[in-house]
């Protein structure tokens, strides 16, 4: 684990879950072979470490988890930090349960990111793999954010026309790009970048939208 930037107190979990993965239908993953979803998945959350916002991270909710990548891998690497997996799948909840039993720092959220009155304003990072396009990310992302907290989507090769957008996007909703980092988690990796912003004033009193709303009118 140390190679890709976690304690070694993540092995055992992780491996737990990378067997459960391989065997069990709900995870929502074509990537099943463990060795594979070594470098997929982990290796593919856990390159966000190299960011100190990330590193330094306490309170995360994970949108759309899924197969929970790269929520699971960050709390097995962050033991300290509070986890919460938010999938409004109610299939995908059960697999997330399963695969987070025995880590103390995970909670798994079934809700919309729009409908989760609970995480409103709490939490100092919002990650997101492959979830949406940036504008809507961002908008799930901006009212779970305290102020000064962050939101980092992973993404793969994005277009200037999403670029911009995403930056109109983050300026309606108080937040502000800090970098695009190009990153390479395994060898065979391709255009593989994360996209970090930062909150650095109020989201306005009409976010969130209703539930849908994000992606059937992104903003900007």
């Amino acid at each position: 684990m140390k190679r890709l930037g976690a304690p070694e107190s993540a092995a055992e979990p992780l491996a737990r879950i990378l067997e459960l993965q391989a065997t069990d239908p709900a995870a929502s993953t074509t990537v099943r072979d463990p060795a594979q979803a070594l470098e997929r998945h982990v290796a593919d959350s856990l390159v966000a470490l190299e960011l100190p916002m990330v590193a330094a991270a306490r309170r995360v909710a994970d949108l759309g988890s899924g197969a929970g990548w790269p929520g699971l891998a960050l709390a097995a690497a962050l033991p300290d930090a509070d986890v919460r997996l938010v999938e409004s799948a109610i299939r995908h909840c059960r697999y997330l349960e399963r695969a987070a039993d025995g880590m103390r720092n995970v909670r798994v959220v079934h809700a919309r990111a729009e409908e989760w009155e609970e995480g409103l304003a709490a939490h100092d990072l919002v990650t997101a793999r492959a979830l949406a396009a940036l504008p809507v990310v961002l908008e799930y992302a901006a009212p779970l954010l305290e102020d000064g907290g962050h939101v980092v989507a992973w993404k793969a090769a994005v277009s200037p026309e999403e670029s911009a957008a995403g930056a109109a996007a983050a300026e309606i909703l108080g937040l502000a790009p800090v970098e695009v980092v190009e990153v390479q988690p395994y060898p065979a990796a391709r255009d593989r970048t994360l996209h970090v912003f930062c909150k650095t004033a109020p989201t306005p009193e009409r976010f969130p939208r209703r539930p849908g709303m994000a992606m059937k009118r992104p903003l900007a």
